[in-house]
């Protein structure tokens, strides 16, 4: 992951503030990014820091990181490596460890942590790559990768490596298939995470496609569900399972539509 030394401190804050009109359609001008986006100011403290922290001046780096985490609750350790045109959108309870390598064009929402599982002063939190969309919530834990422009759903914990333009949704996070969404902002990144299957209606939509099948060549028909109505709540709970699920598959119900 590169580093970006020869590339100056301001005009790495230069691009840190301009991509925030490509990801925040509430960014109205320059002067109100830079005086009240948590993000980048807890960006902008962290180029700082992270200098010191190469030049060997761990104490004043470690101090104005714990300053910076005072004023906008984001908690990026000195020695983390960010690369440019990275955005924290919102940034409440941000956390980044020591060894996270971020790369450009990066984009985390509020209450992410790159954490670390080992007490190993090694290598022991995540690689980002370019273009990863991380959302609310998450969780991506460990020495591993997460491939270039992939996507992390809100409130999943990732455990393993995720493959380059997949997304991950879940407990503990697994790949799923997704539809590209063809809306990219100017800068190429798309912001639309939140577009992502549901797994478990999925699986439930199985469920109730086979149930069907069932019933049809037992012959069971109308009337014959007596304990819970089944016209009133097994119907709807399959339904609702359908519409969450593959509600574009022509189902029949046990009522013989």
């Amino acid at each position: 992951m590169p580093d970006h030394n020869g590339f100056g401190l301001f005009a790495q804050i230069r691009e840190d503030v301009a991509c925030v009109f490509d990801r925040d359609p509430a960014a109205r001008n320059r002067l109100e990014v830079m005086t009240t986006y948590p993000g980048v100011h807890a960006l902008i403290a962290h180029r700082l820091a992270h200098g010191l922290w190469r030049r060997e001046w761990r104490y004043p780096a470690r101090l104005l990181a714990f300053l910076s985490r005072m004023f906008t609750g984001i908690e990026i350790h000195p020695g983390a490596t960010i690369g440019r045109r990275f955005f924290i959108d919102h940034g409440t309870g941000v956390v980044i460890g020591e060894t996270a390598e971020v790369g450009d064009d990066v984009t985390l929402y509020h209450g992410v942590t790159l954490g670390g599982t080992s007490w190993s002063r090694g290598k022991r939190h995540p690689t980002v790559e370019n273009g990863v969309v991380i959302g609310g919530g998450a969780m991506v834990l460990g020495p591993i990768t997460v491939g270039a422009n992939a996507k992390v759903g809100a409130n999943s914990v990732v455990i393993d490596d995720v493959p380059a333009g997949r997304t991950v949704v879940g407990i503990p996070g697994r790949v799923v298939r997704t539809q590209k969404t063809g809306h990219l902002n100017p800068s190429g990144v798309d912001l639309n995470h939140h577009l992502i299957p549901d797994p478990v209606a999925d699986a439930m939509a199985c469920v109730f496609d086979r149930l069907a099948v069932l019933e049809n060549r037992l012959g069971v028909g109308e009337g014959s569900c007596v304990e819970c109505e089944g016209d009133s709540m097994c119907d709807a709970a399959g339904e609702d399972a359908r519409r969450r699920g593959r509600g574009h598959i022509p189902i029949k119900t046990a009522m013989g539509d």
